[in-house]
């Protein structure tokens, strides 16, 4: 057998086994009209299914029309301008590095020339599979296709749904990434397999939560979506976002398992639910001006002044805000 016939069985079995998925959903009994449609993870799968078995037949028709597999340097080819992962990485005992190191690798990556380094490649989908032929130190196979930055986010997005899932967070962050470089909602939902109303979601979550922290806590593959909207909903508070800058500095919270790193931030911040809107007072030894301060929620915050000279500083500061508040930026 040859060795486009042998790739081509590969894509072959994969769109077979991915149809075969899809028609068993299908055989299912359809919902009736008071039955509730299916949820948003349901849906992203169901349309993950979809693209991968799109995927496939696009690869097994390019090998058709005589795309070629070529071994190439991996020093030769970088990795995607759009980062989707946030730990990970491999290491020779990963399972991917031994069965590459026992077998061979089976099934090309897909790349394209890099638009801005001559002579050089840029990876679409295969990262992994990249990585563990570094740590080898052996050629990578690969296919070399043109594709547009639509194309190439695309195909980045639906490997992590084929072979090895992002988590929420990283696929909030991914799609946050994707955004920010000016790509449109409809690529974006193409890249994740999701929907509008789960993209929406994510992006959500992904502005709300400040980076360093999604930095800190990492991954979290066993986290989902209601945890992380949990956690971005108390970090609107700011008394709370510097609780949790502080909480993740310490050396300890590096030392836990990205999971336990969640569990630990949100349990701490949950922990001071009832101690956030504690007022704190400020009294003059002359008695004769109190202030009590006290943090809202979503950022807010409140002076309340009492005694004596309450009502003529209050109107004093009321005067003097603009100079009052130029003085508290120069600072």
């Amino acid at each position: 057998m040859s060795r486009r016939d042998k790739l081509a069985g590969i894509f072959s079995d994969t769109a077979a086994e991915t149809a075969q998925k899809l028609a068993a959903a299908n055989s299912e009994p359809k919902p009736k009209e008071n039955q509730r449609v299916l949820a948003g993870p349901v849906r992203s799968m169901s349309l993950s299914l979809d693209r991968m078995d799109q995927e496939a037949k696009a690869l097994n028709e390019a090998l058709q029309n005589g795309e070629r597999i070529v071994d190439l340097d991996p020093e030769l080819i970088d990795i995607s301008f759009v980062r989707d992962r946030l730990d990970g990485n491999l290491t020779l005992q990963d399972d991917l590095v031994l069965s590459i190191e026992d077998s061979g690798q089976e099934v090309p990556i897909l790349v394209r020339k890099n638009p801005a380094a001559e002579g050089r490649f840029q990876v679409a989908y295969g990262h992994r599979r990249l990585a563990a032929c570094r740590l080898l130190k052996r050629k990578v196979r690969a296919v070399i296709r043109p594709l547009s930055d639509d194309d190439l986010v695309v195909a980045q997005g639906i490997e992590n749904t084929a072979r090895k899932d992002l988590s929420y967070i990283e696929r909030a962050t991914f799609a946050l990434n994707l955004e920010g470089r000016g790509f449109g909602r409809d690529v974006i939902m193409k890249a994740l397999s999701t929907d509008k109303t789960e993209l929406s979601k994510m992006l959500s979550v992904a502005k709300s939560i400040p980076s360093d922290i999604i930095s800190s806590v990492g991954a979290a593959p066993a986290t989902g979506r209601r945890r992380w909207m949990e956690l971005s909903e108390k970090l609107q508070d700011t008394a709370m976002l510097e609780k949790a800058s502080s909480i993740v500095r310490h050396a300890e919270f590096g030392d836990m398992e990205s999971d336990q790193r969640f569990v630990q931030l949100l349990s701490e911040l949950s922990k001071t639910v009832n101690t956030a809107d504690a007022e704190e007072a400020w009294v003059h030894p002359s008695k004769s001006l109190r202030v009590s301060s006290k943090s809202r929620p979503k950022g807010g915050y409140s002076l309340d002044f009492t005694e004596k000279d309450a009502r003529p500083f209050g109107e004093w500061i009321k005067t003097n805000l603009d100079d009052l508040y130029e003085a508290f930026r120069k600072s």
